[in-house]
């Protein structure tokens, strides 16, 4: 899952991103409304954590503009405010959620989960496929019952690879779903990362190349 944070106080900015990474999230992180606007038009993200009282352009007028636009990504609304009407005005202008500052992180995690599960086709809650298992809510996975110690980045591409269902999965698309904006999109870290991936799988490996496509597990 890809998430945009937009948060204008950093310190809390960074405490989400950095939570969210630690439940296995791509995160990026802007602290403006136009920054999130000029993210949003060239990342796919499946969730953005969108604070409402931004500097240069709302909170509102970017969830207003996303709405209007027919935009996939869905949207978390985080205000200040927590009265009735002000989640009602949230959730009128496109929200799919509103949360209340302060909040519990874990409820946090939760909704963004459960948001990013609306973004795209539904899946089973458990991934399988050629003898791998994979819970990404309990960021677990194992292979032929054997469990399996992943690094997060490890468990995004492989979670991605089982959402193709078997279809190829290209690098580009490995990029944008487990790293952040700030990766060389000319480096070599999806493929080292398939290679390790391959080794923790074992014998005989599931992963194919698809030479000048991508990968997948058929």
């Amino acid at each position: 899952m890809r998430v945009l944070v937009v948060e204008d106080a950093r310190q809390l900015a960074g405490a989400i991103a950095d939570g969210l990474r630690g439940q296995a999230m791509a995160v990026d992180v802007v602290f403006d409304g136009q920054a999130a606007q000029e993210s949003l038009a060239v990342n796919d993200y499946d969730v953005v954590v969108l604070d409402r009282d931004l500097p240069i352009v709302h909170g509102d007028e970017v969830c207003r503009s996303l709405a209007a636009g027919g935009a996939t990504v869905r949207i978390l609304m985080l205000t200040a405010a927590g009265d009735l009407s002000e989640r009602v005005t949230g959730l009128n202008l496109g929200a799919d959620d509103y949360m209340s500052k302060p909040f519990a992180f874990a409820e946090l995690v939760a909704r963004v989960r459960a948001l990013g599960r609306r973004a795209r086709p539904a899946d089973p809650p458990v991934l399988e496929r050629a003898g791998i298992r994979l819970d990404p809510v309990r960021h677990q996975a194992s292979r032929h019952g054997r469990p399996l110690s992943l690094r997060h980045k490890e468990f995004l591409v492989l979670e991605e690879l089982l959402r193709g269902g078997g279809a190829v999965v290209s690098a580009e698309q490995l990029l944008e779903k487990a790293w952040d904006e700030n990766i060389d999109p000319f480096t070599h870290v999806v493929r080292v990362t398939i290679m390790t991936l391959r080794r923790k799988l074992g014998e005989p490996s599931p992963i194919e190349t698809i030479p000048g496509a991508g990968y997948q597990i058929a």
